[in-house]
């Protein structure tokens, strides 16, 4: 890509639609990464000006202030600054205000402004301005900033020809908004301190003012963006300038608010009474103490209905996709070890977890939903109430929400915390919600043990149930921590209402896609790589006399006339009977029947234990195992039925079912809380830290799920069931 290329970088406040005009100029040309150090997502893609040429775009994180509170605003404060050397300064910066609460969103504007760079404004929301009878002089507004001034409404792309029209200019004018002159005492400190700074190179020779007085305003040194003895000379420098002008911070924020304050008496006039807006009507139920609880639990049993029934048709068509690539791939090749590597191994493993592809994608479709139409705010809301009980608040329920998809940025998410005690008992619960990997292990079970005329509804509410235990699990968890080893204040929670907004349904569309990619790309290698490790292990060391057996009796099959019912029957049990103390045998089996005691008294066989042995790779592969290792059984070779069939055709020795009732609820248990995830690991880890923290979050989960399993077993078996 030329270095001349202009990079544009968006900006904006969280909840300003800033990334859904992001996703309108991109569309698919945009890779998603992180900043180097920090678990900061950072998206870049390109567009075409209407002339033609290429532009490159940077989708900054959401902030309020370049006074940084959290790594996402620092970040932002760094690449507009030029402090991140892998990210080039931007050339243009494009910010997209919510212009339905345009005061709000001036503050971070007129900072931006301060730094000189060629700007636009987009007034996203319009529709929403005007619908509470707002008038905002867009002419005078573009005068008083000196930057031009796009309306726009981009969830149905009205205003975005404008927009591609204004980015196209290369002649974007300088802004000429002017901030408050500092106090005549503050800025001769600040001169002083950026001597100082300068001396040591911690800031570059050409910056103004605002480069140190940004890196005084952190209070947190991991955000500042330097390293070594510059953490001490900005911990100084702050600490000198508070001794010395007490309240320095608190005047600076008072100036800008009352110019933005005479800037929006100039450009905006409100009715004199303003009517109720839809977002309040519809808080009024929805933010009900009685009536949000219920629309939370309406919501979730509905969403569970959908991905049972739903999914139910594109989930037979993979299903039948995979049966008739095995059943090619069986008959184009010759019996033999590659085949069955192929048709039992990579076709039966990587089809066994891509059956849920559907699933996984409305769950995500429904989280973008949420997100987009700012449904995602007002369940923190609902659920602060309960998250106080346990001594934590709404803002550590957003990254406990975001595990709910994954625990990865779950956890990542934890750094918009500001309070150290609530960021570490977040991490340590997080991978208690139920993320998307857990679908395929909870849909699997609860179809086996429920007959196919069950009602999809009461699958729904056994689904809801599973994440329901999965929360309170959580939340008894970080009452305990909170109560117990980590005492503490607990930290209030802050948090924007957003405007509700008709979701874009082209940037959600865009997130699904994403997410699809994603999960293929996980199915297509590390999954992949584990179904043939799997079947690999299930396989090999072969016995030659089973396997002799084996041949002997499947030629006898074949020689049986189709009418012979019954002793086809027969030859095939015994054929089953062969290939399972094949299986016991091999790898895979030994490790099953070595941990088969401890597991035993939870009503799980060795060939379960295989699955649990793999899932602590990624809970996923727990399905994955199981069709690997009942397909390696399998009497016939082009029989890739569901995994589900299968196991509930298993029996043991004595001819009793393996997956009762009992045996699958305590295997929902045990998913719902132990800790199976080594990505996930890793992560807490970095987070933490701590290789203390990792095990002991990877103790108590896992020991949790042990004897809440162990409990349900050994008291249902008692009861008699």
């Amino acid at each position: 890509m030329s270095e001349t290329t202009p990079l544009l970088a968006i900006v904006g406040n969280p909840n300003s639609g800033k990334t859904t005009i992001f996703n309108l100029l991109t569309g698919l040309r945009q890779k998603v990464g992180n900043y180097p150090g920090v678990t900061v997502e950072k998206k870049i893609g390109e567009c075409y000006s209407q002339h033609g040429k290429k532009l490159r775009l940077i989708d900054l994180p959401g902030a309020y202030s370049l006074n940084a509170r959290s790594p996402d605003e620092a970040v932002l404060r760094d690449v507009l600054l030029g402090r991140r050397p892998e990210t080039p300064r931007p050339d243009r910066v494009v910010f997209i205000a919510d212009a339905a609460n345009l005061e709000r969103n001036l503050y971070l504007l007129t900072q931006v402004l301060e730094l000189g760079l060629p700007t636009v404004l987009v007034l996203n929301m319009m529709d929403i301005a005007t619908a509470k009878e707002w008038r905002i002089d867009l002419k005078k507004l573009s005068e008083e900033l000196g930057v031009p001034v796009v309306p726009m409404k981009a969830t149905t792309g009205s205003g975005f020809l404008e927009l591609k029209a204004a980015i196209s200019r290369e002649d974007v004018p300088l802004p000429n908004w002017q901030s408050a002159p500092l106090p005549e005492d503050i800025r001769a400190a600040l001169h002083t301190i950026r001597a100082e700074l300068l001396l040591t190179g911690a800031v570059h020779d050409k910056t103004t003012l605002l480069e140190p007085l940004y890196l005084l305003s952190d209070h947190d040194p991991l955000h500042a963006g330097i390293q070594g003895e510059y953490l001490g000379q900005i911990q100084r420098g702050r600490d000198t300038l508070s001794s010395t002008h007490p309240g320095w911070e608190d005047q600076l924020v008072a100036d800008r608010y009352a110019q933005i304050e005479k800037l929006t008496q100039d450009v905006l006039q409100r009715p004199d009474k303003e009517l109720p807006t839809l977002t309040q009507k519809l808080d009024a139920v929805l933010l009900h103490p009685t009536f949000g609880g219920i629309t939370v639990f309406a919501f979730l049993v509905f969403l569970f209905y959908l991905i049972f029934k739903v999914a139910e048709g594109p989930m037979g068509w993979i299903d039948a996709f995979f049966g008739d690539l095995g059943g090619w791939v069986s008959a184009i090749m010759p019996p033999g070890d590659l085949r069955d590597l192929i048709v039992d191994g990579a076709i039966a493993g990587v089809g066994g977890v891509v059956i849920f592809l559907p699933q996984i994608l409305i769950l995500f479709f429904f989280i973008g939903l949420m997100e987009d139409t700012g449904y995602m705010a007002r369940l923190a809301f609902i659920l602060d109430r309960v998250m106080s009980l346990v001594g934590l608040n709404g803002k550590a329920f957003l990254p406990f929400l975001s595990s709910y998809a994954c625990a990865i940025p779950g956890v990542m998410a934890t750094r918009t915390i500001d309070n150290p005690k609530d960021r570490l008992i977040t991490i340590l619960i997080a991978p208690l919600a139920s993320c998307s990997a857990r679908i395929p292990v909870y849909v699997l079970l609860i179809s086996a043990f429920m007959p196919d005329t069950v009602s999809t509804w009461i699958k729904a509410c056994i689904m809801v149930g599973l994440y329901s235990l999965g929360t309170f699990g959580a939340f008894f968890f970080a009452w305990i921590l909170n109560k117990g080893i980590m005492r503490g204040a607990n930290a209030p929670m802050i948090l924007e209402m957003p405007t509700y907004k008709m979701p874009a349904l082209k940037s959600i569309l865009l997130l699904v896609w994403q997410r699809a990619k994603a999960f293929l790309v996980r199915a297509g290698t590390i999954i992949f790589g584990i179904s043939i490790l799997i079947w690999a292990a299930s396989t090999y060391p072969k016995n030659h006399e089973l396997n002799d057996k084996a041949a002997v009796i499947e030629e006898r099959i074949a020689a049986l006339d189709e009418s012979a019912v019954a002793e086809i029957e027969a030859a095939k049990k015994e054929l089953a009977s062969v290939k399972s103390q094949h299986l016991a045998q091999s790898i895979a089996g030994r490790a099953g029947h070595l941990i088969e005691p401890i597991i035993k008294p939870l009503g799980y066989d060795w060939k379960i234990g295989i699955g649990l042995i793999g899932s602590f790779a990624a809970r996923e592969v727990f399905v994955n195992t199981m069709s690997v290792v009942y397909a390696v059984q399998s009497d016939d070779d082009e029989d890739l039925a569901p995994v589900r069939d299968r196991i509930r055709e298993e029996r043991h020795a004595d001819g009793t079912a393996v997956y009762t009732p009992l045996v699958c609820i305590s295997l929902l248990v045990f998913y719902v809380f132990a800790m199976q995830c080594v990505s996930t690991m890793a992560i807490v880890k970095r987070e933490t830290g701590s290789w203390g923290w990792m095990f002991f979050q990877l103790g108590f989960m896992t020991g949790t799920a042990y004897i809440l399993s162990l409990g349900i077993y050994q008291i249902g078996t008692a009861l008699g069931y």
